[in-house]
C-alpha cells in the first residue's frame, strides 16, 4: 500500500473541496473599529521646530532606565548605527537636504526628529502578543512589557508599524526592550525623563487631550507670532521664554495614524522626510483581528484543513500500489 506524494496532493485537493462544502461557514465576522483613547491617557508632544538636537533627552532616558551611555554622542543623530536598540529607548535623528542652511524647511534645510515608542491607541504589538507580555494600561494607555510572561516569539517586533520593540539577542534569556514613558518614576511624582529635561520644551508630557489642544493652538498661530510655550509638562505650568511661532506643515502626526497614538508630533518638514511611515487611519490591529476572527469563527479553517488531510490519507491508502512513476516519486 503506497502513499505517494502525488496521490497525497490529489487527495488533499479533493478533501479540502469536500470539507469546505460539508462545513457550513458562518457569516464573516463583523469588522471591529479602532479602539478608543483610554480615559486618563497620557503621552508626549514633540515639536520638531523647537528641538535643537542637544540630545539631553537621550542621556536622561538612559539614566532613568539604567541603560549604558555610548560615547561619543555629539554626532549620534548623523550616525546610521545610532538607532533604537535594547539599550536606546529614545533617540534624536537629523534630516538634512541640500546645503542644510535653514532649520525646519524641506529644501536646503534641516530638522530633528525624536524616535521612541508611540504608545498606539490600538497597538499592534499588544494585539499580536499571544501571552499578554505586551499590555496597554486601561487608564493611562501606556504600552508596557512584562519579561516574565514573554516567550520570545517576537510577534510584537513584526506587528509594530514604527519598528519600536527591540529584541535583545545578547542575553541568555533574551527580552524585548522599549520606552514605557518612565512609568516606574510616577510613584515618585515624576514623569517621562525625556520631557523633564528638555531645555527648549520640544518634548512635553501630559494628558493626550491637552497635548492635542496645544498642538492645534500652535498650528493656528501665524508664523512669526510671539507666544509662550509650555515646557516639561502641561501640568507643571513651566513656560519657555516668549518666541516666534514656527511655520508648521498642516498635519499633527499621531492624531489619526494607525488609529491614533499617544505621542503627537509637529514639524516644519513633511513627516515622511523625517522617516515616519504613512499609515491608514484604521489600525492594523483591528484589520488583522477581523481576518483572524472570520477564519476561526466556528473553527472553519481548521476543519477544512483537517478534513483535507483525512480525505487525502483515506484515498491514498485505498490505492494498492499505483503507477511505477508514482511509486518512485
Amino acid at each position: 500500500m503506497t502513499v505517494s506524494r502525488r496521490n497525497f496532493l490529489r487527495g488533499a485537493a479533493a478533501g479540502c473541496t469536500a470539507a469546505t462544502a460539508a462545513v457550513v461557514a458562518p457569516a464573516p465576522a463583523e469588522a471591529r473599529g479602532n479602539k478608543e483613547l483610554p480615559p486618563e491617557a497620557v503621552g508626549l508632544l514633540f515639536d520638531a521646530t523647537m528641538c535643537v538636537g542637544c540630545k539631553a533627552c537621550v542621556v536622561a532616558c538612559k539614566e532613568a532606565n539604567g541603560l549604558p551611555i555610548q560615547v561619543p554622542m555629539e554626532r549620534a543623530y548623523e550616525d546610521p548605527s545610532q538607532a533604537l536598540s535594547p539599550t536606546s529607548f529614545n533617540i534624536i535623528k537629523m534630516y538634512k537636504e541640500g546645503e542644510a542652511k535653514t532649520k525646519d524647511v524641506e529644501q536646503d534645510g534641516f530638522s530633528f526628529i525624536k524616535r521612541s515608542c508611540m504608545h498606539c491607541v490600538d497597538p499592534g504589538c499588544v494585539s499580536a502578543c499571544p501571552v499578554q507580555a505586551m499590555t496597554k494600561d486601561a487608564k493611562t494607555g501606556v504600552v508596557s512589557y512584562n519579561a516574565d510572561a514573554c516567550i520570545g516569539c517576537r510577534y510584537c517586533v513584526m506587528a509594530c508599524p514604527f519598528g519600536i520593540p527591540k529584541f535583545d539577542y545578547d542575553k541568555a534569556v533574551p527580552e524585548i526592550h522599549k520606552c514605557q514613558l518612565c512609568n516606574h518614576l510616577w510613584k515618585e511624582g515624576r514623569f517621562s525623563a525625556c520631557a523633564d529635561v528638555c531645555p527648549t520644551g520640544a518634548t512635553i508630557f501630559g494628558p493626550v487631550p491637552k497635548l492635542l489642544a496645544e498642538a492645534k493652538r500652535r498650528q493656528a498661530m501665524t508664523p512669526g507670532e510671539v507666544a509662550k510655550f509650555p515646557r516639561r509638562s502641561t501640568e507643571t505650568g513651566d513656560q519657555t521664554k516668549e518666541k516666534p511661532a514656527a511655520k508648521y506643515v498642516d498635519h499633527i502626526y499621531g492624531e489619526k495614524e494607525g488609529g491614533g497614538t499617544q505621542m503627537l508630533m509637529l514639524s516644519g518638514v513633511p513627516f515622511d522626510k523625517l522617516g515616519l511611515p504613512k499609515l491608514p487611519e484604521r489600525s492594523y490591529a483591528s484589520m488583522s483581528e477581523t481576518v483572524q476572527h472570520t477564519l476561526y469563527d466556528g473553527l472553519v479553517a481548521p476543519a477544512v484543513v483537517l478534513g483535507g488531510l483525512l480525505a487525502a490519507t483515506y484515498r491514498s491508502s485505498r490505492k494498492k500500489g499505483g503507477s511505477e512513476e508514482d511509486s518512485h516519486e
